[in-house]
């Protein structure tokens, strides 16, 4: 196989890797686990606990938007995305192989061990983004991008659905009790995320060049780049207005994957309903994923996270008029066919935009745009949740996609920064 396949599979598992810990951690088994188990203690409601896991992602969120933009900027000085890349890798591994630690009513230290697991999964994803300018060319962004999150849906979809089956019949797989398999399924999660991992690191490589900013150490010359990226990206408009979009419309999204499980549980759903829909999610997202990759060939990257961007907002409205099963498994399809579509389209857009020999510090910013996001959608729809109830709380993300789609719509495609200078 050629070396450029090779390294485009690679990092294309990088996905199949940690959207296991995106979808059994944080989708679905760990929402179940907080709300049941872990805070199943004296006075807690139903409320309480969705406020608590909004904000447990919003720290994590927190530490890795105030780090994201230096640490790029540092990996581009020192070639070293791959090196953060596996030190995210496992601080993730080791923080879910350790949730089993926390015992029943520990619900602080386990969100505190939740949290640390995101700041690595936050970390792992940072530098995976980053090195699609290592494995791609700009006219192939989106269907490499699609090819990483195809692979997620699949990857995730295999492990998510052995996991389900173990915590729905224990005794069938040897094991004493349903805590027994969701401490399996932590355990298995947080192997299958490095070992998938292991491909990138041996076969992409980063470009051997040093971009120059300054005299001092590393870390000084990551600054001074930092300096400068920030005064660059304030003087683009497009980078500017890409930016302000997506804080606010993948905010809604991250949050819709992240509280999903517990709206539903919220709502008086059962278990086992909402595992199959999260299963479904999964594999109606493959195909949707790769599709969306053709769309963005086809009609452009932003048409299509315009239009995934609408379906989200229409699905807001009908969240709130749900109360049974068969409903969620419909919400569960839709969400499926837009939901990979929207985050890959946005990081080849994003790819499109920039630089690529500087793929570390813009993607830090990417990143660090994200993550700031992701600290607005939790709080809010958990603040919601106690002024209103679970059901309503959605509603709070409408305008958060709203606004972020006309300002998407203002961006004006172009050649990316630093085409001038010779990119790749």
């Amino acid at each position: 196989m050629h070396k450029k396949r090779i390294a485009i599979w690679s990092w294309a598992f990088i996905d199949w890797a940690n959207s296991a810990f995106a979808v059994i951690v944080m989708t679905a088994f760990f929402p179940i686990y907080f709300k049941k188990f872990w805070c199943d203690v004296s006075g807690m409601t139903a409320e309480r606990s969705t406020a608590y896991l909004g904000f447990a992602n919003s720290a994590a969120s927190m530490v890795i938007a105030l780090l994201a933009p230096l640490l790029g900027s540092v990996a581009d000085q020192s070639n070293g995305k791959k090196k953060f890349l596996i030190g995210f890798t496992l601080l993730g591994c080791a923080a879910t192989a350790a949730l089993p630690l926390a015992a029943q009513g520990q619900y602080i230290l386990a969100g505190v061990m939740y949290a640390v697991a995101a700041i690595g999964f936050a970390g792992n994803n940072m530098f995976s983004d980053a090195l699609i300018t290592e494995v791609a060319e700009p006219s192939n962004y989106d269907r490499v991008s699609a090819l990483g999150y195809g692979l997620g849906y699949v990857g995730s979809g295999m492990l998510f659905l052995f996991c389900s089956l173990a915590v729905k019949s224990p005794d069938r797989f040897g094991l004493g009790s349903t805590a027994a398999a969701m401490n399996l399924s932590f355990w298995l999660t947080a192997g299958w995320w490095l070992l998938f991992t292991l491909p990138c690191l041996l076969w992409v490589h980063e470009t051997p060049e040093t971009p120059t900013a300054g005299q001092g150490t590393i870390l000084t010359r990551g600054f001074h780049q930092l300096v400068e990226t920030f005064k660059q990206v304030r003087l683009n408009r497009r980078l500017l207005y890409f930016l302000g979009g997506y804080i606010l419309y993948i905010d809604g999204v991250n949050t819709v994957i992240k509280m999903a499980t517990d709206f539903g549980l919220s709502i008086g759903l059962k278990e086992g309903d909402l595992l199959v829909a999260l299963i479904v999610t999964q594999f109606v997202g493959f195909p949707a994923a790769i599709a969306f990759g053709r769309i963005g060939e086809r009609i452009g990257a932003k048409r299509g996270i315009l239009i995934a961007v609408a379906v989200y907002t229409a699905i807001c409205f009908y969240a709130t008029r749900m109360d049974s099963a068969p409903e969620f498994f419909i919400m569960a399809v839709v969400i499926g066919l837009v939901q990979g579509g929207v985050q890959s389209l946005s990081r080849s857009y994003f790819a499109s935009l920039i630089p690529a020999e500087k793929g570390g510090e813009y993607f830090g910013f990417y990143n660090m745009v994200g993550k700031f996001s992701a600290i607005i959608g939790p709080t809010l729809m958990g603040c919601a949740a106690l002024v209103t109830d679970s059901r309503k709380s959605i509603l709070a993300l409408i305008p958060m996609f709203l606004i972020g789609g006309w300002l998407l719509s203002r961006v004006k495609d172009a050649v990316p920064l630093g085409a001038h200078c010779g990119t790749r």
